[in-house]
């Protein structure tokens, strides 16, 4: 064989495998540690999309808490001008920041509640880590409910609301039970694997990437993409939920909410928002919104 044949061989066959495992590693970075919001750049997307200004007026109590692993979570108390024992814990969405959560608050606070909103792991002022897509955010959640018991002694009422990611955690925490009255789950998805197949089959990018981006997850994270189902979290639970999604959310698809609502084993419900997109629901049509959780409430 041709010397210079050769090497070119030796090459490719060095080269091929090194660059295949960087793309899973990038894969991987990409899935998982995606650019976040500061807290100013989300207020100011908020000032942009409805009147922000009940926010300012609320008196706020700013907190931090350790997760189960010593992890800080960043959290702030909104005090609802009138009286209440009822408390809301409000999850955002990937890349997002509490200032996220606001939107919902309008809404909780005329329904008669004190809200809790806190940066998910890796988000906000929290410390930079890697997203898990509910398995440590899920827990996050159990011991944030576990402090907001012990903090507030007056609760008669708790209850969680999550949109996205927050949505997906939401149904990740019922693994472990938390002293919950309801939970509110928004245009969250079932598993990530769907969502990122779906992702890359509109984007025209070649399915297979998503198990390479599995198995760099596994490599650099210690993590495996397929093993982030909040979906499997609900065999047991008993948890009254509601499950809202955008009738036109082509990013998660409104089945993650459905499959959600029919494997859990306690009360469920599945109500659309017409001409929603993903984590637009209740922008885009909020006096059903909030009927429906509304109705929700009333009903447990």
């Amino acid at each position: 064989m041709n010397k210079k044949i050769r090497k070119l061989l030796i090459i490719i066959a060095v080269a091929v495998p090194l660059l295949v495992f960087a793309l899973m590693l990038w894969l991987a970075s990409f899935v998982m540690t995606g650019k976040r919001q500061t807290i100013d750049e989300a207020m100011q997307w908020q000032t942009e999309h409805y009147d922000f200004s009940f926010y300012e007026k609320l008196e706020k109590t700013d907190y931090t808490i350790k997760s189960f692993d010593g992890y800080e979570l960043h959290v702030q108390f909104l005090k609802n001008p009138t009286p209440t024992d009822k408390y809301i814990i409000i999850s955002h969405g990937y890349t997002d920041n509490r200032m996220g959560a606001l939107k919902y608050a309008p809404m909780y606070l005329e329904l008669g509640y004190n809200c809790i909103i806190y940066d998910l792991r890796g988000h906000g002022e929290n410390e930079p880590t890697f997203t898990t897509y509910g398995i440590r955010e899920g827990e996050d959640i159990y011991e944030l409910v576990k402090d907001t018991r012990s903090r507030y002694s007056d609760i008669s009422q708790l209850g969680l609301h999550g949109e996205s990611l927050g949505a997906a955690s939401t149904a990740a925490s019922m693994k472990y039970h938390p002293d919950v009255d309801f939970a509110v789950a928004d245009c969250g998805f079932s598993d990530i694997d769907n969502v990122l197949r779906g992702a890359y089959k509109y984007y025209h990018m070649p399915e297979f990437f998503v198990d390479l981006a599995d198995l760099g997850a596994r490599i650099r994270y210690g993590y495996s993409l397929k093993s982030m189902r909040p979906i499997d979290s609900l065999d047991d639970n008993e948890v009254p939920m509601l499950f809202i999604h955008g009738a036109d959310d082509n990013f998660i698809l409104p089945k993650n909410s459905e499959d959600m609502a029919a494997r859990t084993r306690g009360r469920s419900e599945v109500r659309y928002i017409e001409g929603a997109g993903h984590a637009n629901s209740i922008l885009t049509d909020a006096e059903t919104y909030k009927a429906y959780v509304r109705d929700f409430l009333e009903s447990l």
